[in-house]
């Protein structure tokens, strides 16, 4: 199979849960900013900043480094019980170390009263590390159906679970007449609320790791000590890139609930995690992406032109996360709905965040040449470099302009690495990039945005009919460019 149309093909088929959970996800932020107060959203916002801060620490790099070592290892099996054994110790580990400093760790997150939550996310937070090494076999022997089936199973339970608590039995609970009503009272307390969403998350993953069982059970175990200090080596710039790079995704939130006034710090990060919600289909894009783009590139490494497939490959990343920003800008008259009015006074945030994460896909592109040769100390420094920026982005203009200042922090940051990236790639392993295509889509697509914000239309129809005119400008533009290298060659 054609390198890129197999790509996409594994692209497709990881994308689908990720695609499906994330958009359900974003379904439920309606849901959510409706039931709950932006205080109590801004709860929820900011736990899963800590979740992903620490899923990264737990996982300290060795999903790539089962990737690296598969391909030079001559057992693989003993690379992955290698990795499997040391993830697990490390999980166990943490989930009995938070449970004990339960309260402290609360008091600390400002969950103050709720020692629960720690508790909660301790056993998600380990259960998904351990799980991570599973799912990495899984894309490293190319099984992505049963890596797609198993994530949309957790999708399902997460979504139903939630769908459960906070709408049925709250409706039934608030409701005296219904006879289930004693039954509902016996699973239900109105004083959990959040913490629904906690619990949901909680039961998914547990189920998750059951069924991945046969992924853990069905191994013979080998734990060679040499070759885990071998993987070791590799994978603590990866950890130090990693834990970089989750500040840069995740402080701004954390900082949002600590720097700002006591009375509006939740509500600020709130609306913040709202509006973010809503550039979460560039996120959606670029983690579907890597998924199936990590092992592409480890695999297709020893080919002769991989080179030009790689520079293929941003070429069109590039296309699409610019349909993606430009689709999202251009129909943002009704996509605010998705969340209540309480919330949209932060919209401002999303043009900003959909091109800082683009920026971050782009990023993850060129991290190809410190991972292929093997350089991931660079990595590491990358991120340091724009972990440094965002704290002091965030830290200076928190206090100042509120949450805009975490989103063009984000973006500054994002884009600073970007360009860090590509002069440092060149010089330890230059890929010919279309600059000049990639800067022009991703410049047309900016400018446009622009050029519609000055278009002003009493009626909201046909403001939307120009806005989604344009958008089909830019992707006649794009077919125009790129139609000839899509369409099958003639048969001679």
């Amino acid at each position: 199979m054609n390198p890129l149309k197999k790509l996409a093909s594994q692209t497709a088929i990881y994308g689908l849960p990720t695609i499906v959970g994330r958009l359900l996800n974003y379904l439920l932020t309606p849901i959510y900013t409706r039931n709950f107060v932006p205080a109590e959203f801004g709860v929820n916002t900011a736990a899963y900043s800590y979740v992903s801060f620490l899923l990264v620490f737990l996982t300290y790099g060795m999903e790539t480094t089962l990737f690296r070592f598969s391909q030079t290892e001559s057992e693989k099996a003993k690379v992955y019980t290698t990795a499997l054994m040391s993830l697990f110790v490390t999980s166990v580990t943490f989930i009995i170390m938070a449970s004990m400093f339960s309260v402290n760790l609360a008091e600390a997150a400002k969950f103050t009263g709720h020692p629960e939550y720690v508790i909660w996310f301790a056993i998600i937070i380990g259960t998904d590390a351990f799980a991570a090494i599973p799912f990495a076999k899984l894309r490293e022997q190319g099984k992505a159906k049963r890596f797609a089936m198993i994530k949309t199973i957790n999708i399902g339970i997460n979504l139903g679970l939630n769908l459960f608590f906070i709408l049925f039995c709250k409706h039934i609970h608030n409701t005296p007449t219904s006879s289930l009503k004693p039954l509902i009272d016996t699973i239900y307390s109105p004083e959990i609320g959040i913490g629904y969403i906690f619990i949901s998350n909680l039961i998914a993953s547990v189920v998750t790791l059951l069924l991945l069982s046969p992924e853990i059970f069905r191994v013979r175990y080998v734990f060679d000590t040499h070759l885990w200090k071998s993987m070791m080596r590799y994978s603590m710039p990866l950890l130090i890139a990693g834990l970089a790079g989750m500040i840069n995704e995740t402080l701004d939130r954390i900082l949002l609930s600590h720097l700002l006034p006591e009375k509006v710090a939740m509500i600020q990060t709130g609306i913040y995690g709202a509006c973010y919600k809503i550039s979460i289909i560039m996120t959606i894009f670029v983690q579907t992406f890597r998924f199936a783009a990590e092992p592409f590139f480890f695999n297709h490494s020893k080919e002769k032109d991989s080179k030009k497939t790689y520079a293929e490959v941003m070429n069109y990343f590039v296309i699409i996360c610019s349909l993606i920003f430009l689709g999202t800008m251009m129909n943002m008259s009704w996509i605010q709905y998705f969340v209540g009015d309480q919330f949209r006074e932060g919209l401002n945030v999303v043009p900003i965040l959909l091109l800082a994460n683009m920026f971050l896909g782009i990023f993850f592109n060129q991290s190809i040449w410190y991972k292929l040769t093997g350089q991931t100390r660079y990595g590491a420094i990358l991120t340091i470099f724009g972990a440094t920026i965002t704290i002091v982005l965030n830290v200076y203009w928190i206090p100042r302009i509120g949450y805009m200042g975490s989103a063009w922090a984000t973006l500054i940051c994002y884009a600073s690495m970007m360009i860090a990236s590509y002069f440092m790639g060149n010089k330890h392993y230059p890929v010919n990039y279309d600059l000049k295509r990639i800067v022009g889509y991703l410049t047309l697509s900016v400018l446009l945005y622009f050029i519609s914000t000055f278009i002003k239309v009493n009626s909201a129809s046909v403001s939307l009919i120009i806005n989604n005119v344009i958008l089909i400008g830019f992707v006649m533009v794009v077919w125009k460019l790129e139609g000839k290298k899509l369409m099958p060659a003639k048969q001679k």
